[in-house]
């Protein structure tokens, strides 16, 4: 008889616990504003397939698809007021983020940081880390619920407070560069780099207040293009995918 083959080796993650940060422009696809339906059904194949491998995710959306309340101050609008329109926009994200996975079959909950019960939890830290340990995923909606702070600083905050492993960026290139990759071809990936060398270089990975409290936390970042299908699981998994901010090499 011949031998039998052998099984493709299962894929085994490298991270336990992990947050997922995305952009509202990751959810517009190629429309001027909103949300593309096939768009976020794609990103939500590829979060349910991080969910079946048994990895806590908690999730963080920003709303730039919708409002953005930076813009919208620099137009006018009370600052204290467009961030509060731009923290609700990333609700409005969530809870479709949400509808897609439910789709999927993964067990979702939203939990928001400016209450309004009708819609989602009220984010209560205690509760947020019994979701995940029951396998949930969790989309962390509403920003910090305070204005001045961005959404990457609401994600750095929640992986903080969820103690995880790493935070995952998701963007519409392969990693971090030394010049914009958009305007410049020849730009170079880095495959690691420092906190500190993100902020002294200004390369806009993130906020200066998000790298800072990850460098504060030790939380690892990775930044890695989304439209690639797969590359989150990619990531979780350990394969040398976009770039490294800090921690080890």
């Amino acid at each position: 008889m011949p031998p039998k083959r052998k099984s493709a080796e299962k894929e085994v993650p490298v991270y336990r616990r992990v947050l997922l940060k995305l952009s509202g422009e990751a959810l517009m696809g190629r429309r001027a504003s909103g949300i593309d339906p096939d768009i976020a059904a794609g990103v939500s194949a590829q979060i349910a397939e991080v969910a079946k491998l048994g990895v806590q995710l908690g999730v963080v959306v920003g709303g730039g698809n919708i409002f953005r309340g930076i813009e919208a101050g620099a137009q006018g609008i009370d600052r204290t007021v467009a961030d509060h329109m731009g923290m609700l926009a990333t609700v409005i994200n969530s809870l479709a983020l949400q509808s897609a996975l439910e789709r999927d079959g993964v067990v979702t909950r939203v939990m928001t940081a400016i209450e309004m019960r009708e819609v989602a939890e009220p984010y209560i830290h205690r509760r947020a880390v019994r979701h995940l340990e029951k396998g949930r995923v969790v989309i962390f909606a509403g920003g910090t619920g305070n204005p001045y702070f961005t959404t990457d600083t609401a994600a750095t905050l929640r992986a903080a407070e969820i103690k995880a492993e790493v935070l995952l960026k998701a963007t519409k290139v392969d990693g971090v560069f030394d010049q914009d990759p958009v305007r410049n071809p020849k730009a170079v990936r880095f495959r690691h780099i420092a906190y500190t060398d993100v902020l002294t270089r200004n390369l806009k990975v993130m906020d200066a207040t998000a790298i800072s409290l990850c460098r504060d936390n030790a939380i690892p970042i990775v930044v890695f293009n989304l439209q690639v299908p797969g590359n989150i699981r990619r990531v979780i998994c350990g394969q040398p995918v976009g770039t490294r901010v800090g921690g080890a090499t």
